[in-house]
């Protein structure tokens, strides 16, 4: 799946050869068997692209599927291996990477690189038959963890950074403002860490598929937020809220709702800058964190929350489309806010990969 155009406003998708290399030493060959479509893959008038995507490039960085061939020297994997992938690529040498407390910038924290290669946007996706990456970015996937439902870990794995960095206890109260996929998946994953969680969502489908996931919701179009925020929580009001909509409205509800001293954890990628009630942070002595991607050990925790059913990743996968067809994933209705998360399938020719049932 390429994608091509000249800017943000001019795009074309489209299917055809794309020429892959061998793994060389410290890379594995995979065989992508399901690809989630990410908002940020969506360049349509629904979705805001990327600037910084690189044109022509290839789509996808949320898979799972199977190593085909294991690079010289590559040690702990192996042909057969069902895998997902962290898709970052980091320097290893600034002072997010390195080891260097001389610098303000905590170690060790490669997804903050300063040279962040972001497979998809700064180098080639996923959305083909035959995928080589570096071993150190393969994530294994237990065999409870089906290759469709490993296709959510690494937006799982958003949601678990999310989560962290608000510093989300047990006990507490969370709003969530947007009920995408990563609205949902952050309120499993602060609901798994003991929080009593809110969701504020006005597409009438995400809300019944919130339902479905024993997640209460409001209505912003229709529901008093205001006054249900006071009657569950009474007038301090929540803990944590998370900004997941992108939206000004979204923005504003989320840091009038938050409790006195409490956290705003900025998730959705805003296009632009955005006039924010700076007064309502200085009154009520609130903090504002964000979450830049994740790093390997949200993987870990992604992988055993699906994998022990915490969080349903067949519950959210809307369709099942193969590669061949998938420019029809792109055009609305299906980019739309009655979907949750799409899939590609990439082949029937991976052995091991499971048939969809819908």
């Amino acid at each position: 799946m390429t994608l091509s155009g000249r800017s943000t406003a001019t795009h074309t998708l489209d299917t055809g050869p794309v020429r892959t290399s061998s793994p060389g030493p410290g890379e594995v060959e995979l065989a992508p068997a399901y690809i989630g479509i990410c908002d940020t893959d969506l360049p349509n008038p629904h979705c805001t692209t990327p600037a910084r995507l690189k044109r022509p490039t290839v789509l996808g960085h949320e898979m799972a599927g199977l190593i085909v061939q294991v690079g010289p020297g590559t040690e702990g994997w192996q042909p057969g291996d069902a895998v997902s992938v962290m898709p970052l690529r980091w320097d290893g040498g600034c002072p997010a990477c390195r080891a260097d407390h001389r610098h303000t910038c905590r170690s060790g924290h490669q997804h903050n690189c300063r040279h962040l290669d972001f497979i998809s946007s700064d180098s080639p996706g996923t959305m083909q038959l035959r995928w080589t990456v570096p071993a150190a970015t393969l994530v294994r996937l237990p065999p409870a963890v089906t290759l469709d439902r490993g296709a959510l870990i690494e937006p799982t794995a958003v949601a678990v950074r999310d989560v962290g960095r608000a510093g989300v206890r047990s006990g507490e109260r969370v709003v969530v403002v947007g009920g995408g996929p990563i609205g949902l998946l952050i309120a499993l994953v602060a609901r798994a860490a003991g929080a009593d969680t809110r969701i504020i969502e006005p597409s009438t489908h995400r809300r019944q598929i919130a339902a479905g996931l024993e997640l209460s919701t409001w209505d912003p179009t229709t529901d008093d937020v205001r006054e249900l925020v006071a009657q569950w929580s009474g007038p301090a009001g929540p803990d944590v809220a998370f900004e997941v909509s992108g939206a000004v409205d979204g923005l504003a509800a989320a840091i009038d709702t938050v409790a006195v001293r409490g956290r705003l954890c900025l998730v959705a990628t805003h296009p632009r800058p955005r006039l924010a009630n700076l007064r309502r942070f200085f009154g009520r002595e609130l903090t504002l964190v964000d979450a830049r991607l994740h790093h390997l050990p949200d993987y870990a925790k992604a992988v055993a929350l699906i994998e022990d059913g915490t969080v349903p990743a067949d519950k959210l996968i809307s369709r099942v489309v193969p590669l061949t067809e998938v420019t029809s994933a792109f055009q609305p209705p299906e980019c739309s806010d009655d979907l949750m998360k799409i899939l590609v399938a990439c082949g029937s020719d991976v052995a091991g990969a499971p048939a969809w049932n819908s």
